[in-house]
């Protein structure tokens, strides 16, 4: 009987042990290494954090780069891939083919899927994808971008795209500028600075700057992007209307994954609507009419 349970013990050992071994043999990527994420539809930039053996499997924590920490997340590794020059061309692949899908449709972004790089507080991503659009569609919210200002994407991707054009940099006036003529116009309308206003400027600042040379640029703009924009430069001082209002596109998919009340998402809403009106107000002096300035380097 004794014998029997030395037997059961060492046998449980020698099972914990293989499974110890085989765990450690499958860790596919280290803490500190640079990778790539995917996360919807989309590939980004992001670095393992840590990492642990979870039900049997590896599970990462990675830091997506160029996001606040609140976009965190821990990831399987079918979420993850090497950051290899192969795979850095499969992600632009897929950068080129959803700009060219979203900015072809007049700015629209209800045809694809949500694709934030974020493990935000909120809704996470989920292996069923259909949990994950329903979920997500239940706080998707439909910016009506103005006709005018459709328009200005679709001229706004011809320009750079068809045309090997870009807007020259810095802009005049730049976002800080168009935000703050916007504080202005408000404070006139309402008869008093509204510190809502400004805390909601605060943040699509923060979300253009970190947005920007993750989702906002097309590929052809990149090399520009580079030049212009160096660690201690805001882009909100160099960029203007065209890339601010690419934003705009963005948003429905960005803020479904953000921890906000649905009343604050409510009034957020109304916000943006407000702010398009604006520009859409203020178009001739805010955007460029022509993309003649800056050409694509070779």
């Amino acid at each position: 009987m004794g014998s029997s349970k030395e037997d059961s013990a060492n046998g449980a050992d020698n099972s914990a042990a293989n499974r110890r071994r085989a765990d450690s043999n499958s860790k596919l990527f280290s803490d500190g290494e640079k990778v790539l994420a995917y996360h919807g539809p989309r590939i980004y930039e992001a670095k393992v954090q840590k990492s642990e053996i979870r039900k049997n499997e590896w599970k990462y924590f990675v830091h997506y780069l160029g996001w606040s920490k609140t976009w965190d997340e821990w990831v399987g590794v079918d979420r993850l891939m090497k950051n290899t020059e192969e795979n850095i061309l499969k992600q632009q692949a897929l950068d080129k083919k959803q700009g060219v899908d979203r900015n072809s449709k007049s700015g629209k972004s209800t045809q694809t899927k949500p694709k934030v790089s974020s493990g935000a507080k909120g809704k996470k991503r989920k292996n069923d994808s259909s949990t994950e659009e329903n979920a997500t569609d239940e706080k998707l919210i439909n910016i009506q971008i103005p006709s005018a200002l459709k328009k200005q994407l679709v001229d706004d991707w011809e320009f750079v795209n068809e045309q090997d054009k870009l807007v020259e940099l810095p802009r005049s006036p730049n976002i800080d500028d168009i935000f703050e003529k916007y504080l202005e116009y408000r404070s006139k309308k309402d008869g008093m600075m509204t510190d809502s206003v400004g805390e909601i400027l605060k943040g699509l600042r923060c979300y253009f700057d970190r947005a920007l040379p993750i989702i906002l640029l097309y590929n052809k703009e990149r090399h520009q992007y580079h030049e212009a924009v160096s660690d201690d430069v805001s882009p909100s001082t160099v960029y203007g209307a065209e890339h601010l209002l690419r934003l705009f596109v963005k948003l429905p998919d960005l803020l479904p994954y953000v921890n906000i009340e649905e009343d604050l998402v409510s009034r957020l809403h109304q916000k943006f609507v407000d702010f398009l009106k604006f520009l859409q107000k203020n178009q001739n002096s805010f955007f460029v009419s022509s993309y003649d300035g800056a050409k694509v380097s070779d």
